[in-house]
């Protein structure tokens, strides 16, 4: 280079923080040099550093938003993978499973963005090789606006969303249903907690507290929705020994009798179906929580991954550990299923739903057994709660005056005086009246054929 002419690349390194500026300036080299774009070339061996490699790989991937704000990554796995982007991208990130490395464009977006993951089977230190290929704008480089960031640091929800625009979505918060669940509640529920519990044990229990009590109401009511069936039992065997096997007619005596006692079939199956977002919602958190990295709480050693509290070569379906917290939360699961069937009458159907109830947290124990601590202790701590707060509960229900309700609604509505159904159950009424019609005209139509032979 001539006198005067220089490539300058000043670093500045914050007080604190994971944010370092990088300006890129061209000193005396305005005529000198072409208007191609600059090519910047970005590869990562990611190290691991986390106990469970297949998971850390499945983890890893690059992230990126492009200039119209779309957010895309790499498909995670573990296989290569590899893509060419058309559209300018704002920034790009190398995302380990609980840290990034990325590169933020403060001006103009960075064009003809190329990125791969490779995994090396063979070789257990490495997670995968992060490969990105962008080219940076000449043309501001020129005019003195090259100007970018590097961010160096843990993938913490509460630290990304000041760096750059959608950079808080590297943590991965579920679908789009869930997301807001975790985004708007649990996260920042969490955080609070973390101000006051420093034992992140006692955290998930404050947290599991926390949530029920919110959810009590629906709780309560779908409580009392099982009391009325259980009251209703003894007339629904009646009915069934009166109409024997015949599901259909069975379905449609058990729907009038809801319907002269003023009982929806939904109500009980309301409350449970809320409380099914919360529970995906922590299935997608948990995995992605940083906080729980190397945080210890009774057996396991870092909530943040499973506690191999027993360990032995590697079992199809199961793996080469068991979880001890996973084999509690599954006993708790088959307990919960045992006292809610004995308090849940059996309906008609083809399918055994309690048998079932039994089965399922057996399958889930195979499922989870790899996945974080604090999510499997969480469940078990939940279920606990449950069963102890229906027990609570039920010193508060009194079947009997729920029985003279249902009995004065009955009463009223044989009176013409009761609350017509509305919406599904009359919708479920109408159809079953429907199919009994079509059976009685089948077996009309039997009974004629018979009678001419």
């Amino acid at each position: 280079m001539a006198p005067g002419q220089s490539i300058e690349q000043v670093y500045t390194v914050p007080a604190e923080g994971y944010v370092l500026d990088y300006d890129l300036k061209l000193n005396g080299l305005g005529n000198a040099v072409t208007n191609d774009n600059i090519r910047f070339f970005w590869e990562d061996k990611m190290r691991q550093y986390e106990n469970d490699l297949s998971n850390n790989r499945r983890a890893a991937t690059i992230n990126y938003l492009t200039a119209d704000e779309n957010f895309q990554n790499l498909t995670e796995g573990e296989s290569n993978q590899e893509t060419t982007v058309e559209e300018p991208v704002q920034w790009f990130t190398v995302k380990h499973k609980y840290f990034l490395s990325g590169f933020v464009a403060k001006n103009a977006p960075l064009t003809k963005a190329s990125f791969k993951t490779l995994v090396d089977p063979t070789d257990s230190s490495v997670v995968k090789t992060a490969i990105a290929d962008v080219s940076l704008s000449m043309a501001d480089v020129k005019a003195g606006k090259g100007q970018y960031k590097l961010f160096y640091g843990p993938n913490d929800f509460q630290l990304l969303g000041s760096v750059a625009p959608e950079f808080d979505r590297n943590v991965y918060l579920g679908y789009s249903v869930l997301k807001p669940i975790n985004k708007y509640f649990f996260v920042p529920v969490f955080n609070f907690l973390e101000k006051y519990i420093t034992n992140y044990g006692l955290l998930i229990i404050a947290l599991v507290v926390f949530v029920k009590l919110i959810l009590t109401p629906l709780t309560y009511k779908s409580y009392v929705s099982m009391a009325k069936m259980r009251v209703l039992q003894p007339e629904l065997n009646e009915m069934k020994e009166r109409v024997g096997d015949d599901m259909a007619k069975q379905q449609a005596e058990q729907m009038k009798l809801y319907q002269e006692v003023g009982v929806s079939p939904l109500s009980g199956c309301v409350p449970v179906l809320a409380t099914m977002p919360i529970l995906f919602a922590l299935f997608m958190l948990f995995p992605n929580l940083i906080e729980l990295r190397q945080k210890s709480f009774l057996w396991a050693s870092d909530l943040s991954t499973y506690d191999a509290f027993i360990k032995f070569p590697t079992i199809p379906f199961v793996g080469s550990h068991l979880s001890l917290f996973t084999v509690l939360m599954t006993a708790s699961s088959i307990a919960y299923a045992y006292y809610n069937n004995q308090t849940t009458p059996t309906q008609p159907g083809p399918v055994n739903m309690k048998a079932l109830s039994y089965v399922f947290p057996l399958m889930f124990m195979f499922v989870l057994n790899s996945y974080p601590a604090g999510l499997t202790f969480y469940y078990f701590v939940s279920n606990v709660v449950t069963i102890t707060q229906q027990q609570l509960i039920r010193r508060f229900v009194d079947e009997d005056k729920i029985k003279a309700v249902l009995d004065e609604n009955r009463r009223k509505n044989a009176a013409g005086q009761g609350k017509k159904p509305g919406g599904f159950q009359a919708l479920l009424q109408r159809q079953l009246a429907a199919a009994d019609e079509a059976r009685k005209q089948a077996e009309e139509a039997q009974r004629k054929a018979k009678s001419k032979k």
